[in-house]
């Protein structure tokens, strides 16, 4: 059998994990509002209308920072549609997805389910057909105390205490030529930063995420993100990032490699903002927002992303397998090893529309992906541990990576480690050395495993794909031995001495 060595050292700090890396992702797209968190037709659904079987579920996951409402679909949005009585909100077509959007769930209600589900605001402003004065707008309506305009509106519509959103997004995808006002580089810059200052004129504590680059593929890549960066440099807090992948070629081995890529992104455009930082001379490092991540590839043409102009259609609607979950923990594993570059991170999204969570009239299954993000919740807080990995290989296709994917959070005399064998067919012992400390007992651990990458929970059934806990353990010295089965993810927590 294979043997792999995780050495870490307490000393050995990269950051503190930023629990806003484990957020999520709320757009007006598809099922996702509406038949997802707000479903006033189901038997599942409180006065609100809100859908207490799926925030229940989603309660397990623990998201912190929750970005709303789009995606896409903010280029084309506007806030005032959203807000006010019900019966006088106006039904449009929103043109990014081709949906009929009827304005039942806007800023209000999203606020009201945030603070419900303990969800950190993160509001994404239009600046494809938007102003920078509406976005500002938006602002004040928020987080105005009263005595003006905007906020008295809130006041007006029920909500009398401001809603206080710190974290907002300048724009979406704005380097994409399929975006709605998508312009130049150079433009987009000269459009955020108006905004960026006014924002921070209506309120100095806000925090800005600036539109960087959203695909390693496009011909702007990086060139983007360094032009808007020294135009815009002092004005915003962090850069924004985005990342899908997909085994287009049916190929799980070198799918499950793909970690590696994220790896790559990450420190690329963290090695922008270092540029960019040195050239203007400021003490200031402009942090990473990964604010779209995921698996995403089976529905990602025709009717998949058409609404044709109907309610709530059924968009992006992808069934997950155990290998997908498998690489969303790479995902993470990937943010925790770079805690000092990466403060925010948002699944996209949390139901129906690439989602851990599908719902089909009253029925819901949690999909293989909603595990080990449950497993990554129950340990969020600490700081991340740098990994060295000895041990064998899996070459593939593009890439050649280390058999066992791993990172690690030090919270106290608590360690979490986590471990992916993206092996299909070795099992192998992975020992866990905490140089100059003991790892004494285990508090709990749980494996997501099985013998077929491509099986995947059903409506109606029992999963096949989920957690379960794990007490196979091995203790030598003070060193922590597991045993990994091929095509596996283990989450363990444990007393240190």
């Amino acid at each position: 059998m294979k043997q792999t060595t995780v050495f870490l050292h307490p000393d050995f700090i990269i950051d503190q994990v930023d629990p806003r890396v484990f957020g999520g992702f709320l757009e007006h797209l598809g099922r996702a509002v509406y038949e997802g968190v707000y479903h006033p037709e189901s038997s599942h659904a409180d006065a609100r209308g809100f859908r207490y079987d799926v925030l229940n579920a989603l309660k397990r996951l623990k998201f912190t920072a929750m970005r709303y409402p789009g995606g896409n679909f903010v280029s084309g949005y506007d806030w005032l549609d959203g807000v006010g009585p019900r019966e006088l909100r106006p039904t449009k077509i929103d043109l990014a997805w081709q949906s009929s959007e009827p304005n039942q769930f806007g800023t209000n209600e999203f606020m009201e389910m945030a603070r419900e589900m303990d969800w950190t605001p993160m509001m994404a402003v239009n600046l494809g057909t938007g102003t920078p004065a509406e976005a500002r707008n938006w602002l004040e309506y928020c987080n105005g105390k009263g005595g003006s305009y905007w906020s008295d509106l809130r006041r007006s519509h029920g909500y009398e205490e401001p809603h206080d959103i710190k974290l907002w997004c300048l724009g979406n995808e704005m380097d994409g030529p399929w975006q709605i006002g998508h312009v130049p580089a150079r433009d987009y810059a000269v459009r955020a930063q108006q905004t960026a200052r006014l924002m921070k004129m209506c309120d100095p504590d806000v925090e800005l995420v600036l539109c960087g680059s959203c695909a390693t593929n496009l011909p702007t890549y990086m060139q983007w993100d360094r032009e808007v960066l020294e135009y815009c440099y002092r004005d915003v807090d962090y850069l924004s990032l985005h990342c899908y992948v997909g085994n287009e070629s049916d190929d799980t081995e070198d799918f499950l490699n793909c970690g590696l890529a994220v790896d790559q992104q990450i420190e690329e455009l963290d090695a922008v903002c270092a540029f960019v930082q040195a050239k203007t001379r400021s003490k200031k490092r402009v942090k990473l927002s990964f604010d779209e991540w995921n698996v995403w590839y089976r529905a990602r043409q025709g009717d998949h992303v058409d609404g044709r102009g109907k309610f709530a259609p059924p968009l992006l609607e992808e069934v997950y397998n155990l290998e997908d979950a498998l690489v969303v923990a790479q995902f993470l594993n990937s943010f925790i090893r770079h805690a000092d570059s990466v403060k925010i991170a948002n699944l996209a999204q949390i139901v129906n529309v690439i989602a851990p969570i599908l719902t089909q009239g009253d029925e819901m299954v949690l999909q293989s992906i909603f595990y080990p993000i449950e497993m990554f919740a129950s340990r969020q807080n600490g700081v991340s541990l740098r990994p060295t990995v000895q041990g064998p290989k899996i070459e593939s296709k593009s890439h050649t990576a280390p058999q066992i994917d791993a990172s690690a959070i030090l919270n106290g005399r608590e360690l979490s480690v986590f471990l992916v064998n993206r092996s299909t067919t070795e099992t192998t012992d992975v020992r866990v050395d905490l140089a100059g400390r003991r790892i004494a007992s285990r508090l709990s651990a749980e494996i997501v495993t099985g013998s077929d990458p491509k099986a995947f929970n059903e409506f109606g059934k029992d999963p096949v794909v989920c957690s379960v806990p794990y007490s196979d353990e091995c203790f030598d010295n003070g060193t922590l031995i597991v045993q990994l089965p091929p095509l596996s993810f283990y989450a363990g927590s444990f007393s240190i001495a």
